[in-house]
């Protein structure tokens, strides 16, 4: 059986293409926003202080925390970005909006919502799910 193929024009794949730079210039620029913002910086570099000991234990855990959430939030959009270059990359060698588990047209409105969508909806429901969903 021939591996079945989307039916995109090139006019399809040239606005999908541009959604997917125009994300990816985006998510640059939030992470360069965010490296070069406040969001590195500790309550002591904040402050100017030289000693750590000015300062209360909730507000060095607060401190903590916030690094944390930063770091979440580089490593997600980080994570995104990869998707987006890897959907490129399926753009530009023909296997865009082929399902790379099972190998079936992922639907234009699903690509049109995530147009960096590896999966199906199905088999994207069916990775959700894990593999220990029926035990539960």
């Amino acid at each position: 059986m021939p591996n079945p193929t989307p039916s995109f024009t090139p006019d399809d794949l040239r606005n999908f293409k541009t959604l997917l730079i125009e994300r990816r210039v985006e998510l640059m620029q939030e992470l360069e926003e965010f490296k070069n913002g406040d969001a590195s910086n500790t309550i002591k570099e904040a402050s100017g202080e030289n000693s750590a000991y000015a300062f209360h234990m909730a507000d060095l855990g607060t401190d903590t925390n916030e690094r944390e959430k930063a770091y979440y939030f580089a490593s997600r959009e980080n994570k995104l970005l990869a998707s987006i270059n890897q959907a490129l990359e399926r753009v530009e060698s023909g296997g865009y909006g082929l399902c790379q588990n099972c190998g079936q047209p992922i639907s234009r409105e699903r690509l049109e919502a995530v147009p960096h969508a590896r999966l199906c909806i199905t088999c994207k429901a069916t990775e959700e799910k894990g593999p220990y969903s029926e035990l539960a």
